[in-house]
């Protein structure tokens, strides 16, 4: 018996599932960049994240959640399984089943949750699935709640968490309980249970029926005044001697 590990002599500890460290991950979106020829200001720019966060994730220095990672895959064009694939594989089009064998899963810790990415292999697809441990226990400010396009699900594995709204909302789920929710309201994870609870968690993008619904409510909004045409003045300020006012000001 070995008294470091408790393995007993001549076995093999338990394979550790790959982990996707900061410095690999800055690593990666640093090439992705430069590969664009862009500077830190024009991928803030096209990602919304700003040059700072991008700065020090790129040197390893900080985790990302999942709002600026999504954002920053987004603007360099990277697939998700590209960002987050295990060290030497390269995704490839999802042209048959795709298995992922119990801890094989590739994890990152983020800011509030330890992602473990499903089906990593498989470049292009629609949903991202992962199983998450939630780390946090407290929400600290407006800057914890994440938002990003689509819908998102969660299964509560173990233990209990709740999930708060920007809205005010509190949804508290222990163990077999599931959510799904529109994932563009900010929305952020925190355990209150004593172990730390796992969920097994699903993003999907903007639906058919979202974007319709989005669209359909942009074309029913009143034009703004502002975008109409002015209207040729009857008189002119010179002709009445007294300046124009404003309609409604």
């Amino acid at each position: 018996m070995n008294p470091h590990t408790g393995t007993k002599t001549g076995m093999k500890p338990r394979d550790e599932p790959p982990t996707l460290d900061r410095v690999t991950f800055g690593n990666r979106l640093r090439t992705a960049r430069k590969r664009f020829g862009w500077t830190l200001a024009q991928l803030a720019e096209r990602s919304g994240v700003s040059i700072t966060t991008i700065s020090r994730a790129e040197r390893g220095q900080l985790a990302l959640g999942y709002e600026n990672f999504t954002a920053l895959g987004r603007a360099l064009e990277m697939d998700m399984n590209a960002m987050f694939a295990g060290a030497g594989v390269k995704p490839a089009q999802l042209d048959g089943p795709v298995v992922t064998r119990s801890g094989k899963g590739v994890v990152y810790k983020g800011l509030s949750i330890a992602y473990e990415f499903l089906g990593t292999t498989a470049a292009g697809k629609q949903m991202s699935p992962i199983v998450g441990t939630v780390h946090a226990r407290q929400i600290h400010g407006p800057e914890d709640f994440v938002r990003h396009g689509g819908e998102e699900f969660a299964y509560v594995l173990s233990g209990e968490i709740e999930v708060h709204f920007e809205n005010g909302e509190v949804v508290h789920m222990a163990r077999g309980d599931s959510l799904y929710f529109d994932s563009r309201l900010g929305h952020a994870y925190i355990s209150v249970s004593r172990q730390l609870a796992r969920i097994v968690g699903m993003t999907i993008g903007e639906s058919g029926h979202m974007k319709s619904a989005r669209e359909g409510e942009a074309r029913s909004l009143p034009v703004p005044a502002a975008s109409k045409p002015a209207k040729a003045p009857k008189h002119s300020a010179k002709a009445s001697g007294k300046p124009g006012k404003a309609k409604g000001g």
